[in-house]
């Protein structure tokens, strides 16, 4: 009971950025959405971590089996992408690339502003204590 209430909690964000994907006029992906508001919700601790935690595993558990079926696809359609396969190669190196920089620079900013935050809470409560 506890994996289909944590599931159905990720379905309905899913689907609440499924209807701002319609609703607002920009160019990104409803799981951009729904992984934003997943990320805030958990963030400002309105969605306990708890709350999805063991279904957030199971997912990412089976993410490769995702793969399968594009996997596939790409196979099916390969006289379509066979012409254009080096100029698709380049795009998906070069966006690899600008993607694990970009994931990996921010990772860090986020890291350094926790230990930040975390050392001005150090310091205000040693504070406290010595007035």
């Amino acid at each position: 009971m506890k994996f289909i209430r944590q599931f159905l909690i990720i379905l309905a964000i899913s689907l609440v950025g499924e209807i701002l994907k319609y609703i607002l006029p920009l160019p990104i992906p409803a799981s951009i959405y729904g992984m934003a508001i997943l990320f805030a919700g958990l963030m400002s601790g309105l969605i306990k971590l708890d709350a999805v935690r063991e279904t957030g595993k199971f997912l990412i558990e089976i993410m490769p089996l995702m793969f399968i079926p594009a996997g596939v696809g790409l196979m099916d359609s390969w006289g379509n992408l066979h012409p254009i396969l080096l100029p698709v190669a380049i795009i998906t190196i070069v966006t690899n690339i600008t993607v694990m920089g970009s994931t990996g620079l921010l990772s860090q900013w986020v890291i350094r502003r926790g230990r930040k935050l975390a050392e001005e809470k150090t310091k205000r409560k040693r504070g406290a204590y010595h007035e």
